[in-house]
């Protein structure tokens, strides 16, 4: 699952065997470089691989002298895909437009421009199908980002031995963690610092996103205080969007719940979840020699890009 893929069109150089992932946060960037069985059979990798995992604090948001320090400090290679921050993307659901695909993107850029903060000359967009409800009607998610930000991250990430190969958002990196399955599955996901996202995923497909507000903080709240509110409100939040999935969307029944929580209440506030919950709900597992660098699931799970487009065509071909 990623957007922005045709970046890859004005930037791409030679295939290398590395794979690294980036995630933009708030105020950081958090990268890892790792095997490059991530991307094609990560239970296949070694349980002793571990890795390069660096945070960086970024000054004034400044992302692309950020990113061009840490490539002199690591000097990390290969194929990288780039996780974008909430700020630096915007995702609002509109009418399918009628016109041809190729046409789609371009009629969309219009289409939304009065619902977002960027100006159509200096937005680069792209969508992913969203429901279709009553009526008919197909909706879709479309995902806008400054065109001129994403030249200065790319140009501060590309050498002669790396290049960016996908760009997306943290909802589709967070999903890429996910194996491909029949059944709907509902993760609740968190970077370090930033707010929670709650997805519904199946057979590969992201059904449901929705960033919540007011939980930046639990990574510092005790166990007493999870209890008294945090869990009650998640648990509010994680019903509602399983209703609109299963009455809404008309699906069935979602099977399971997922955690991924950087924090050290994480295991926790997933046993209290479960209590507040008609579905099994347990942690969400990173490939086993990565287990310990939670904090960096949507860079690792960017880093996974190409392992989700294989999967996703081995189901169209077994649908066919």
């Amino acid at each position: 699952m990623s957007l922005f893929s045709s970046i890859n069109n004005i930037f791409s150089k030679s295939d290398s065997n590395q794979v690294v992932g980036i995630s933009l946060q708030q105020e950081s960037i958090a990268l890892c470089s790792l095997s490059s069985l991530i991307a094609t059979a990560p239970e296949q990798i070694p349980t002793d691989s571990e890795g390069l995992f660096q945070h960086k604090s970024v000054n004034q948001l400044d992302f692309s002298d950020a990113l061009a320090t840490l490539k002199g400090e690591l000097a990390f290679k290969g194929k990288c895909h780039i996780v974008l921050s909430a700020e630096q993307s915007q995702i609002v659901q509109v009418d399918k437009p009628n016109v041809p695909a190729a046409e789609i993107n371009a009629a969309l850029k219009w289409q939304v421009k009065d619902l977002v903060s960027i100006s159509p000359d200096n937005m680069v967009v792209d969508y992913f199908d969203g429901p279709v409800l009553a009526g008919g009607k197909q909706k879709v998610n479309v995902v806008c980002a400054p065109i001129d930000e994403l030249k200065k991250i790319v140009a501060a990430t590309n050498s002669q031995e790396s290049e960016v190969r996908s760009i997306t958002t943290v909802e589709f990196a967070f999903a890429n963690l996910l194996p491909m399955q029949s059944d709907a599955c509902l993760l609740v996901c968190q970077q370090p610092n930033e707010e929670i996202v709650l997805l519904i995923v199946k057979q590969g497909k992201l059904y449901f996103h929705r960033r919540l507000r007011g939980f930046k903080q639990i990574a510092h709240r005790t166990e007493d205080e999870l209890s008294m509110a945090v869990v009650d409100n998640l648990a509010l939040e994680v019903q509602r969007s399983s209703d609109f999935f299963e009455r809404q969307l008309k699906q069935a029944s979602i099977k399971e719940i997922k955690v991924l929580l950087p924090i050290a209440n994480e295991s926790f506030l997933a046993r209290k979840l479960a209590e507040n919950s008609h579905v099994p709900v347990t942690l969400l597992t990173l490939p086993e020699a990565y287990q310990q660098h939670r904090s960096f699931a949507a860079a690792i799970g960017a880093a996974m890009y190409d392992r989700t487009l294989v999967e996703q065509s081995q189901e169209v071909a077994h649908v066919s």
